[in-house]
């Protein structure tokens, strides 16, 4: 079963959502890294459940320890272990879960492949996994800062129908923080907060989209053909659970213009190369170009509703099931955090391969 993400910045996640904790093992970080508990609980905070009025009602403060990695507030080049304990699990809540498969779950599947499986919520099948890549995202978006300047911002542009208007530039993360659906348009997220209600009022759930920009990214980074930038980042995000599609600069949009409106056409502004307009999403053929990186990451409806839905049990047989557990009605908001540090892990995956490999050898060594 695959938990390890990455090449030079390597995250093995591991842990089950009612099971004793969750966390990440993190190899390839260097040394000498600054970095507080402080600094990865915050992006914690920002997952964790039961933060918000339209979040799951499950309390967990979420609290992080580091095992091993860092000493003295500073990585050692060894590598780091992160924990968190699960302090408010109900398995008991999953008890009919064990014979019947939830719709839309990874229940029959997972149950089919391995003959086994942990039908208290969901298991490694819940995105309480998720912990572990938002504390490995952490230390990779502070890296990043440091070294290229880069910052990533994710955010809401839609749930269900409802849709924000397009933002120019990349929003603060106050602007994204300001509300609890994490939408930096003030008005569109009133409504979007409204509409998650009413359908969690009804038993039922929404999905949406979430956009991420990233600005500072230098010309380089990500290389042709299996390892492209795009493909990568694409991966990243449609590893997260309730992901459906990814899209990136014009994306399915640009397959209706034809290829003299959709070309970035270059400039040359004070010696340095720019583009005027930016289609391609801030990637060609593969590698950043110097332009603000955005793309979009579709999410489902919660698949776990509080209605009577048709299913079949292990023996086969017709049965039906009503969701239990606490679940949230809509996965956006607290997915925010997880899309920005997957995109960290990607970029700083890319920026280590870079150093170690693109740069030019002195021909003269070989004399």
């Amino acid at each position: 079963m695959g938990s390890i993400f990455g090449k030079y910045f390597r995250i093995s996640t591991w842990g089950e959502s009612h099971g004793g904790g969750i966390g990440v093992v993190i190899d390839g970080c260097p040394p000498q890294v600054p970095i507080t508990i402080e600094e990865i609980q915050a992006e914690l905070d920002r997952r964790k459940p039961g933060q918000s009025d339209i979040s799951t009602p499950r309390k967990e403060a979420d609290q992080a320890r580091f095992v091993s990695g860092v000493f003295e507030g500073k990585t050692i080049g060894t590598p780091i272990a992160i924990c968190v304990d699960n302090k408010d699990a109900r398995p008991s809540a999953y008890d009919e879960m064990k014979v019947k498969f939830r719709p839309s779950h990874a229940d029959f599947t997972y149950q089919t492949k391995y003959g086994h499986r942990n039908h208290e919520g969901g298991g490694r099948s819940s995105a309480r996994e998720t912990i572990g890549r938002v504390a490995a995202g952490a230390i990779a978006k502070k890296i990043l800062k440091a070294v290229s300047g880069i910052e990533i911002r994710a955010f809401v542009t839609r749930i269900h129908n409802i849709e924000a208007p397009f933002f120019e530039g990349v929003p603060t993360l106050h602007q994204v923080e300001a509300n609890s659906v994490r939408c930096p348009d003030p008005e569109t997220a009133t409504k979007m907060i409204a509409r998650i209600k009413d359908y969690r009022s009804k038993g039922d759930s929404v999905g949406g989209l979430i956009q991420c920009k990233v600005k500072g990214v230098p010309v380089g980074l990500g290389d042709p053909v299996f390892d492209r930038l795009e493909a990568n980042l694409a991966k990243a995000m449609l590893s997260l659970p309730a992901t459906k599609g990814f899209e990136i600069g014009s994306g399915f949009e640009g397959t209706k213009l034809c290829g003299s409106e959709h070309n970035d056409t270059f400039d040359n502004i004070n010696g340095e190369v720019k583009t005027r307009s930016n289609r391609s999403g801030g990637v060609q053929g593969g590698i950043s170009n110097g332009e603000e990186i955005y793309f979009n990451v579709a999410f489902k409806p919660t698949a776990t509703i509080l209605q009577k839905q048709k299913t079949v049990d292990l023996e086969g047989n017709d049965t039906q099931l009503i969701g239990r557990g606490r679940h949230d009605p809509c996965v956006l908001p607290r997915a925010v955090p997880i899309v920005e540090a997957m995109t960290a892990l990607v970029l700083l995956d890319h920026w280590m391969a870079d150093q170690s490999q693109c740069k030019s050898v002195d021909p003269a060594i070989f004399s």
